[in-house]
């Protein structure tokens, strides 16, 4: 009610100020009624834009296909939960392992003051040190337990899933811009 007595106050104010140019405003009012319909459809089509525009992984359980689309870094990404927790991974056939960041270690549950990095892992920026850890991976419906992985001692922007859990797949396969990954 307090709404609609503040559009009367507000609308009534504007004509009575702009009564000898009632047609230029009318005009004006019919363009921002038209600007505000299409941002309250774009906000409701967002969804299927999104996908047409940005797509995003798919998994198909029932055949064991994972779909993951070329990011616009120009690499694949895959997020899976690890212990729970979405994760969002770099898909790095050149890393043997799978290896999490700090942080994303942090954020899958694992108690960051019990790690031994008693591992060595050579990467582009020289050698780091690597503590073991295992996970529990899951994409979709896929779910693998007790992976073994390493959390990097060194800065790493994004955690990586190397060969040792593609190796887990049958296919792995390249078609346009989605690497497709078959159980």
């Amino acid at each position: 009610m307090y709404l609609v007595l503040l559009l009367v106050a507000v609308g009534g104010y504007f004509l009575v100020s702009n009564r000898d140019r009632l047609g230029q405003m009318a005009q004006q009012a019919a363009i921002w009624g038209l600007i505000f319909l299409g941002v309250i459809a774009a906000a409701g089509l967002w969804g299927d834009i999104r996908d047409e525009v940005i797509p995003r992984q798919t998994v198909i359980a029932d055949e064991g296909v994972i779909e993951l689309p070329r990011g616009p870094d120009g690499h694949f990404h895959m997020t899976a939960r690890v212990n729970g927790t979405p994760i969002r991974f770099t898909v790095d056939t050149g890393a043997t392992n799978i290896v999490l960041s700090q942080a994303d270690a942090r954020r899958a549950g694992i108690d960051m003051d019990s790690l031994i990095y008693s591992g060595q892992a050579r990467t582009a920026n020289g050698i780091v040190a690597t503590a073991p850890v295992r996970l529990d991976i899951e994409v979709g419906e896929l779910s693998d337990r007790a992976v073994r992985a390493w959390v990097n001692g060194g800065e790493l922007d994004s955690s990586l899933l190397g060969m040792s859990y593609l190796d887990r797949f049958d296919k792995i396969e390249i078609a346009r811009d989605t690497l497709i990954l078959t159980r």
